[in-house]
């Protein structure tokens, strides 16, 4: 079933590994309307936002030559459904993070799994949803299935340390930890306005991640942290986070490092946790379903005012010219929240 007539559709795909600088980073190409597959959703994307991972795809895999379309959050209305659809009907406005190993949502149409999809936030713009999926599910799954807490044990105490708070995954761990946890929640932040945006995000303490943590956690948490959620710099502060841990303490990670000597963490008993919101979709677990129902819980704490979206920054329409834009405050460090685009 579909509602759409369209054969082809506006993108923005990169065919090499280049520089941001270069205009031929990331280039305004026409390709084919993905045909869905059977639990698949035809979506037509409203919105989207960029991620980190976006530019490391960009970087390190070369597509030799070929139109690679990046993108990994999204919000759209569904045009058309597979066969075996069961959860949506066309019509149906909807959000996302997609997979890794699929084609990205930076695309006109775009298709997905049902699985991974969930109904947007009623109280949300498509560009306020889109900012949304990829660091919902990173921060929800991070702390409620890899770091073991209990969502809504209100009765636990306890502290978690989140680096980078005021950026994508870090404001999205902070809001969660906050509103459905007892813990007291520390977050790393550097600069006047990422720290007056951790606070709102949910922050109750802000220390200073250009400066040695043990020192600044210790007089917020002098029996040590509980938890770490580590989103940058993992490799570089294991020792700290390892003085910084109480005994039994569980550390979270989910940027990219090579080896590290974690042996470190063995005289605490600390374990150490990656987390990648690809994983379910990547290997086609059987609890891959899970991920709708974490984003339909997500868009209904979203409608309750109990969540907030994370969107700060809108740079226009989908196109080569603005995505290239986003890339490049996202490799400088110095984003806030989340990088939107809206509309083609």
């Amino acid at each position: 079933m579909s509602d759409t007539q369209d054969t082809t559709m506006p993108a923005v795909a990169y065919r090499k590994n280049l520089p941001i600088e270069d205009d031929a980073s990331l280039l305004d190409v026409e390709l084919p309307v993905p045909r869905p597959g059977p639990r698949d959703l035809l979506v037509r994307v409203e919105a989207v936002a960029v991620n980190p991972v976006d530019y490391k795809v960009r970087q390190n895999t070369d597509p030799g030559g070929e139109p690679k379309v990046l993108g990994w959050d999204a919000a759209g209305t569904v045009v058309a459904v597979g066969d075996e659809v069961q959860l949506f009907a066309v019509g149906d406005e909807v959000y996302y993070a997609g997979a890794i190993d699929r084609p990205g949502t930076n695309s006109r149409f775009h298709a997905v799994d049902e699985r991974i999809v969930a109904r947007k936030p009623a109280t949300l713009s498509f560009t306020e949803a889109a900012a949304l999926p990829l660091t919902s599910l990173t921060a929800w799954e991070g702390l409620f299935e890899r770091l073991g807490l209990r969502e809504g044990a209100l009765e636990g105490t306890g502290t978690l340390l989140v680096t980078a708070a005021a950026g994508g995954v870090g404001a999205m761990v902070a809001q969660l930890a906050r509103a459905l946890t007892s813990l007291t929640v520390v977050g790393t932040a550097s600069r006047p306005e990422t720290v007056e945006f951790a606070r709102r995000m949910g922050v109750t303490h802000v220390v200073d991640h250009h400066r040695p943590l043990p020192q600044q956690v210790v007089e917020v948490a002098p029996g040590g942290v509980d938890h770490i959620f580590s989103t940058a710099g993992t490799d570089r502060n294991l020792a700290a986070y390892a003085d910084m841990l109480k005994p039994f303490g569980r550390l979270l990670a989910i940027d990219d490092f090579g080896p590290v000597e974690i042996g470190v963490l063995k005289s605490k008993s600390i374990s150490f946790h990656w987390e990648l919101m690809f994983t379910r979709s990547l290997y086609q677990t059987p609890d891959i379903a899970v991920q709708h129902h974490i984003l339909t819980q997500v868009a209904r704490l979203v409608d309750a005012g109990i969540l907030r979206t994370t969107a700060t920054r809108d740079l226009g329409p989908v196109n080569a010219a603005n995505l290239r834009e986003a890339h490049r405050i996202l490799e400088s460090g110095t984003a806030i929240g989340k990088i939107t685009l809206t509309g083609f």
